[in-house]
């Protein structure tokens, strides 16, 4: 594995809002060589997913979401090289910690917003 691939990391406003951690040594599987993609959809998952908790307003639809000034950073396979091996500064955010400010917003946000978490959802996804 190329070094410094320890974590997916998504931000929002510049607040981390989800953290994927690579756990392959406990055989949870992770994209670490293969292409990945971003997408965006609505689904209906009212009745577990917020535990009936917040019910979607289907009068309202129909829904849009947009992105202004999207920004991904990653690494670019080619060949079976990854231009993250190489240790320059281009990829320093690759090893780079959530500071504890950081560290306390993604929890606050997770608290706050995330009613749902398949990665702590053993009884699905054991």
């Amino acid at each position: 594995m190329p070094k410094g691939l320890k974590w997916i990391r998504f931000y929002l406003d510049v607040k981390p809002i989800r953290e994927f951690k690579n756990l392959e040594g406990v055989d949870v599987p992770y994209p670490k060589n293969q292409p990945m993609r971003l997408l965006s959809s609505l689904w209906n998952a009212d009745d577990w997913a917020t535990r009936g908790v917040v019910k979607t307003d289907w009068s309202e639809a129909p829904f849009e979401a947009s992105f202004k000034n999207f920004r991904a950073n990653g690494c670019v396979w080619s060949n079976g090289v990854s231009s993250c091996n190489s240790n320059t500064s281009d990829n320093a955010w690759l090893s780079r910690q959530l500071d504890s400010r950081s560290q306390k917003r993604l929890k606050w946000v997770q608290k706050k917003y995330m009613i749902y978490n398949y990665c702590t959802d053993t009884k699905r996804f054991p």
